[in-house]
């Protein structure tokens, strides 16, 4: 899986997706953007973004016990990094996607590959 986070700021168009005010610290969103479902996260006034699918067997990982910067997916229990997307646990071997996430005034954005259909 891919880390968009890595991808040069000349490719990346960022969306606003929410705002401060609706996203307290620890709290999460889950939403889809294209078809793809994604998962931001407030950690301590930090924001991260992972797509919402653990590599293990597609299920909702954004759903899972968050600590700190890692979750667990609710399934079977592979653990993940929020701020990279790195699987950290087995049964998942795979990362999955992560985006950047910036703040513009009080909107939150997300960073998506401006060639996405």
């Amino acid at each position: 899986m891919f880390n968009y986070r890595q991808l040069p700021e000349d490719e990346i168009e960022y969306v606003t997706v929410a705002r401060v005010s609706e996203l307290g610290s620890g709290q999460r969103l889950l939403f889809e953007i294209d078809g793809q479902p994604i998962a931001l996260f407030n950690v301590a006034g930090r924001y991260f973004a992972i797509a919402d699918v653990c590599t293990h067997d597609d299920g909702p990982v954004g759903e899972g016990e968050l600590e700190g910067t890692r979750i667990t997916c609710p399934r079977h229990g592979a653990r993940f990094d929020i701020t990279t997307g790195k699987a950290l646990s087995l049964p998942a071997v795979v990362d999955i996607p992560s985006y950047p996430v910036r703040l513009k005034g009080e909107e939150i954005q997300l960073g998506l590959p401006r060639s996405r259909a």
